[in-house]
């Protein structure tokens, strides 16, 4: 037996698997070359597949695509995305509903609360829904409000615990003393740190580092300044940033403030306990000016030392490039952990301004792209006053 495009495949169940899959990849009218006609189920998937990618090849421009039967309203939207939630797994619907909506231009129907209770939340819906924000007629933002608290709680759950860990971790280990007086070691963490010392002969550790006890008398160990650019390109890096905003500011070891800009600087430090209200309170799209984002975080610096602040942005600057780079300089001349960005998502590599990334790597701050997982880790490094771990050197300018 020959499959598609001469390839061939093996003969009785496994071969008729074969082609059903590429049948389903060909799309198209009956059998399309394949000898395979679809029925059931399989002619139902296929048929939610060619409503948004249009029959035959699937790759069909917009008004091809609205014609297989996708038809930009709200009922007939709603029935597609409850069919391809019945037919796929959770992260298949959600790559198809953003191609639906890049494709059909369908973000205006997101503003119809029957349209937002049959879509499959995530990440990119949130941005997608606060960069309709300002248009969502009041009948709609009770459900857009669930639509996305239901978001940030699932990432909550998924971060928040692992990233209190490694930051409360981190801060064990900054506040410790390091040259100890007697009284002041705490033997357990010296021995553990010099086992490497140990004297089979003598059955001793030899000490060569010695670790104290942390400064408990100091209340408030360090301040993080969440600096976030919310122009429309960093839309996830701006969900997942409240969520740990949130996070951070729960930790009564650190004192969190969360400022988000475009060509206006806003302060939404007092609303970090509802991640919720705090991505309400954003307006993503508009022009850049990080030059101005970071003369407020600035000023609002007490303590250098023990300060860190993290700039998360693609660095596209319709500011004053030169006042952005003095002021980056300035603050890690006074002491400030300084860390950048490029984004704090789970998309991939994200476009950037490869000149400012390059001008800040030469201060000793590199910009880099961020997961969300590897976040807490960056933050503890932050903390500790050791190397950024930069999860990809690739995307590190040089």
């Amino acid at each position: 037996m020959t499959g598609p495009a001469g390839v061939a495949g093996p003969a009785g169940v496994a071969g008729d698997e074969r082609l059903r899959r590429w049948r389903l990849v060909l799309g198209g009218d009956g059998p399309d070359g394949t000898g395979r006609a679809l029925t059931g189920r399989d002619a139902a998937m296929d048929g939610a597949l060619s409503s948004l990618y249009g029959g035959g090849g699937r790759g069909k421009d917009r008004g091809q695509a609205r014609a297989a039967g996708l038809g930009a309203s709200a009922p007939s939207v709603a029935r597609w995305l409850g069919d391809i939630r019945t037919y796929f797994p959770s992260s298949v619907v959600q790559v198809m509903q953003r191609d639906a909506i890049d494709r059909l231009g369908l973000s205006a129907l997101l503003l119809e609360p029957e349209m937002l209770e049959a879509v499959e939340a995530d990440v990119h819906l949130v941005g997608t829904l606060l960069s309709l924000n300002q248009a969502m007629p009041e009948e709609t933002k009770d459900t857009a409000r669930a639509v996305v608290r239901k978001v940030v709680d699932d990432l909550e759950k998924r971060l928040a615990t692992r990233t209190r860990a490694t930051l409360t971790g981190a801060l064990d280990r900054s506040a410790r003393v390091r040259r100890p007086r007697h009284h002041d070691i705490d033997w357990n963490r010296t021995i553990a740190a010099n086992l490497k010392h140990y004297l089979p002969e003598y059955r001793t550790v030899v000490p060569e580092r010695l670790v104290g006890y942390g400064r408990a008398s100091q209340a408030v160990k360090k301040d993080v300044i969440l600096c976030v650019d919310q122009s429309g390109s960093m839309a996830a890096s701006v969900v997942y940033a409240s969520v740990f905003g949130a996070v951070l500011a729960s930790m009564r070891s650190i004192s969190t403030r969360l400022v988000v800009f475009d060509t206006s600087v806003v302060d939404l430090t007092d609303q970090l306990d509802d991640p919720v209200e705090v991505l309400f309170g954003t307006q993503l799209g508009g022009g850049t000016d990080i030059n101005r984002a970071l003369a407020y975080c600035q000023s609002r610096i007490a303590r250098p030392a023990d300060t860190v602040v993290v700039l998360i942005s693609d660095l596209y600057e319709g500011g004053i490039r030169n006042e952005m780079l003095k002021r980056v300089a300035a603050m890690k001349a006074s002491g400030v952990q300084f860390v950048t960005l490029l984004a704090l998502s789970d998309e991939g590599a994200p476009a950037y301004d490869h000149d400012h990334a390059a001008a800040l790597a030469a201060l000793g701050a590199p910009a880099f792209a961020c997961t969300p997982d590897h976040f807490p880790e960056v933050m503890a490094a932050a903390i500790e006053r050791r190397p950024l771990p930069v999860p990809d050197r690739s995307s590190t300018p040089r």
